[in-house]
């Protein structure tokens, strides 16, 4: 019988982040990994995003994706209430292009660690593969699935032609 509770939590600062972080949910849903998506800020709505996170925690997340934008303060707040890993997605901005977001998740504070991928939907997609890796490391299903994804990336470099 599949697994149906998440084990995977994704949260993002607003809902309009959803078009990158759409990424990761496909990545994961290819791989059979349940998650839970959720548009949560960590400073308009940090008592419910704090909720959130302990209540996943009990049903069985083993980590956590969060991406913002800005001052990209959600994956750290995220870490700050888990001891659970935290993969930080930056998002693209309108003004820095998402730099800024990216600066801000990887000055975390010692102690309170994220691990940050790139802007965007790579970072998003990257996110989940490294979350399905870290999954893979208990689940010999989610590893022959991994296996089989990167056999099928490789096979598909090693076939491409260049145009003449």
């Amino acid at each position: 019988m599949a697994r149906t509770k998440p084990l995977v939590g994704i949260v993002m600062g607003s809902t309009s982040d959803w078009d990158v972080m759409s990424h990761a949910a496909r990545q994961l849903k290819e791989f059979g990994v349940p998650c839970d998506s959720r548009a949560l800020s960590a400073h308009r709505t940090p008592d419910a995003l704090a909720e959130w996170i302990e209540t996943s925690e009990k049903h069985g997340v083993r980590c956590f994706i969060a991406a913002a934008g800005g001052a990209a303060h959600l994956a750290g707040v995220v870490a700050a209430k888990t001891t659970l890993p935290v993969l930080g997605v930056p998002m693209p901005s309108k003004y820095l292009q998402g730099m800024d977001s990216l600066l801000s998740m990887v000055q975390m504070p010692k102690g309170i660690p994220v691990a940050t991928f790139a802007i965007g939907e790579a970072g998003a997609a990257n996110a989940a593969l490294f979350a399905v890796a870290m999954l893979a490391l208990s689940d010999v299903n989610i590893a022959r699935k991994l296996e089989e994804f990167r056999e099928r990336q490789t096979r598909a470099v090693l076939s491409a032609k260049l145009p003449e």
